[in-house]
């Protein structure tokens, strides 16, 4: 699966400094860490992939589209699922093409001349990792949610990593005319292999500290009163403490404080918490740990403390 999203035509970004990087970031909407701005900034002066580990929903592919939106590059994102092929990831031939140009030129050619025109660029259908190869313009490629494929398909990404090539039998090695920003995200469910590690810059990132969180959520939701948007943050990070299925992310507590601004709310108290328990927990068996554990205290009006 691939898109791409184009930002505004402009001059493309080349930061001199993590500083830089952290301030271009949080222009476009994301508040990176100092260790992330680090990262950032060492992937675009080295040219190094980075590999991004972390719970879901702490900001990794969201990461990715911030550096595109920042450098003014087209994000180019290759979605992992079990049982990736090569071909969606890579490039595919035109069949039918191939078949209607056979059809065409009938027996008017032998196979040796049929054979080298239908085997031209004409009749190449880009995937995400050679659509990024083969870009005239530098991009930001998003390798998402990597640990859901399995090593073959990793291998098969080690010559794309490291050299900036893909090797195609029919028509030989295509180079990359630039060179593009790679994040590769995971939500840590498998062990990656460490052939791939060595080609990659690392980053963990974990959910937020509550001030970090704070100033996330007002960016997001400013007209939010501070008291609730703190008791939000508070809250959250009280329900990440249990033992739940999917603990709540960063982007939930975010429309969690939309809601709350649409809603009028003043406070979270223990019915506001209850009525809107949905939008920040989405399984069955967690909304009722969380109701037990975390609703009570709000109710007994101890949920201040986080």
């Amino acid at each position: 699966m691939a898109t791409a999203e184009t930002p505004a035509p402009t001059q493309a970004a080349s930061p001199t400094s993590a500083a830089e990087i952290a301030e271009g970031l949080r222009a476009v909407g994301y508040l990176p860490s100092s260790a992330t701005a680090l990262v950032a900034f060492l992937a675009t002066k080295l040219g190094k992939p980075v590999l991004v580990e972390g719970p879901a929903g702490v900001g990794k592919t969201e990461l990715a589209k911030a550096l595109a939106r920042h450098l003014h590059r087209e994000l180019v994102r290759l979605q992992c699922y079990e049982g990736l092929e090569e071909a969606k990831a890579l490039y595919e031939w035109n069949y039918r093409k191939q078949l209607l140009r056979i059809q065409a030129q009938g027996g008017e050619a032998g196979w040796n001349e049929v054979q080298e025109d239908i085997f031209g660029e004409e009749f190449l259908l880009a995937r995400p990792l050679m659509t990024a190869i083969a870009s005239e313009r530098p991009v930001v490629l998003l390798i998402d949610e990597i640990d859901k494929t399995d090593q073959e398909f990793e291998a098969m990404l080690l010559e794309v990593l490291s050299d900036f090539q893909i090797s195609i039998p029919e028509l030989g090695r295509v180079e990359s005319r630039t060179h593009p920003v790679v994040l590769l995200t995971s939500n840590n469910s498998r062990e990656l292999t460490e052939a791939l590690k060595r080609r990659c810059l690392y980053l963990w990132l974990d959910y937020p500290e509550l001030e970090h969180e704070l100033a996330i959520v007002k960016l997001h939701a400013p007209d939010l009163p501070d008291t609730v948007a703190r008791k939000l943050v508070e809250v959250v990070g009280m329900v990440r403490e249990l033992d739940l299925k999917k603990p709540p992310s960063i982007a939930e507590s975010i429309d969690w404080a939309r809601a709350l601004l649409l809603l009028g709310a003043n406070d979270i108290d223990a019915d506001t918490f209850t009525d809107t328990l949905s939008v920040i927990v989405k399984h069955r068996t967690d909304m009722d740990i969380v109701a037990e554990r975390v609703g009570v205290k709000l109710r007994a009006g101890t949920g201040d403390a986080a």
